[in-house]
């Protein structure tokens, strides 16, 4: 039924909506029929614009994502019509562009998975295959991703194009591997899962601390790995996001507050996920295979587990990070272990682990870091020391929940 074009508000917020919900599978599914990335975004963003034309005219179709698909095809048709570029494309794709129907719209997470696995291709570098699953395959910007990797956004910018570059001129396949290759492609495609998740747990910027829509989603393509290969860090890391999802409703408080999580009410956390979390790291823990996703979770397991923030085993804690550090030596675990270090020996022994860490270029603007040190100095009764390393961390932080809860440590210290 045609709907009041007076309406256009209303469709502007439900394709705003949309987007933000089904654009990347959308994209993974136009990747597939038109191979090509750049074209594809370009007919993402024209079918959306098209939407936002037609629907209020002609209604909203019984299958909108279908529609959105089928539209970017049509678009990109048109586009590659007025560029003569169709006359170039191989016979096979050209009959599948030409084609009324669109094959296979359906299985839309089989294309996400195809899109992780091309992106995280061996023939790409490690870095830039980590950029382009982020941007193609999460929608995360260039900024967000940069913060992720603690580096500038031109460099990752700079190693997505030449990622599109090297998968266009090599022409690597769009698919996911057989079972034989699974296991050496399978490092990185966790990670780009974790990065997404680690976004939305805790947004590198903007108003919100968590959206809910990202850890979500990577939570569903960890548990498609995990059908896919059953492997034990596939396990660990699936455990990992649903014990840290678990606690969501207990991060913020009901005035938007950020709740630390030795504050947080437990009786709102989401217990069948601890279990089903908790029930992963056990079964991960007896192979033979422990890796760092596996470590990190039993450590997140130690949390959920624990009846109350004092009760909490950090001696286990602080030996499950020591095997953590040795397995992944990375600036931002030898800064979570000194924290670790601090609950069980005391601020001081953790302070003088940070003030190591400091001398580190990829944390010279994480402002976590500076955050933990002004804790540990609060903690020690330096609050001068710890009023400049709030200062500095809040100077860095880009996220709105993140900032005000510095600017009240800020302030308590002031007065």
């Amino acid at each position: 039924m045609p709907v009041n074009p007076a309406q256009h508000g209303h469709f502007q917020v439900l394709l705003s909506s949309l987007y933000q919900q089904q654009s990347r599978k959308v994209l993974a599914t136009l990747i597939r029929l038109l191979g090509d990335f750049d074209l594809a975004e370009e007919a993402l963003h024209e079918a959306f614009h098209a939407a936002l034309q037609q629907w209020p005219k002609e209604g909203i179709p019984a299958n909108p994502t279908a529609w959105l698909v089928s539209a970017g095809r049509f678009k990109a048709i048109d586009q590659l019509r007025k560029t003569s570029r169709l006359t170039s494309l191989p016979d096979d794709v050209l009959a599948q562009l030409s084609a009324e129907d669109v094959p296979d719209i359906e299985p839309i997470a089989d294309d996400q998975l195809r899109l992780i696995f091309t992106c995280c291709h061996p023939g790409l570098a490690a870095d830039a295959q980590l950029a382009l699953t982020l941007r193609e395959v999460c929608g995360l910007t260039t900024e967000q991703i940069a913060s992720a990797f603690l580096t500038s956004p031109s460099t990752i910018a700079q190693r997505i194009v030449r990622a599109k570059s090297k998968i266009r001129a090599a022409a690597i396949p769009y698919e996911v591997p057989p079972p034989a290759e699974l296991p050496q492609r399978l490092d990185n495609v966790l990670q780009v899962i974790y990065l997404l998740f680690n976004e939305g747990y805790s947004a590198s910027a903007g108003t919100a601390l968590l959206d809910i829509s990202l850890s979500n989603e990577a939570i569903r393509l960890g548990r498609l790995m995990l059908q896919l290969l059953p492997d034990s860090e596939t396990a660990g890391l699936l455990a990992l996001m649903l014990l840290q999802h678990a606690r969501r409703s207990a991060r913020i408080s009901s005035s938007g507050e950020l709740v630390l999580l030795p504050q947080q009410d437990r009786s709102l956390w989401q217990h069948s996920e601890i279990a089903e979390g908790s029930e992963l790291v056990q079964w991960a823990m007896r192979t033979r295979r422990i890796g760092p996703h596996t470590l990190q979770a039993a450590i997140a397991a130690l949390h959920c587990e624990a009846p109350s923030a004092a009760e909490t085993d950090w001696q286990e804690i602080c030996g499950l990070y020591n095997l953590l550090w040795q397995a992944d030596p990375s600036p931002v675990i030898a800064l979570n272990r000194a924290v670790a270090i601090a609950m069980r020996d005391g601020p001081a022994a953790g302070l003088a682990l940070i003030s190591e860490l400091e001398q580190l270029d990829e944390l010279s603007q994480y402002h976590l870091l500076y955050a933990a040190k002004a804790d540990l100095l609060r903690q020690l009764g330096r609050n001068s020391d710890a009023l400049r390393a709030y200062q500095q961390a809040l100077s860095l932080c880009k996220q709105t929940p993140e900032q005000r809860f510095l600017q009240q440590q800020i302030a308590a210290l002031q007065n």
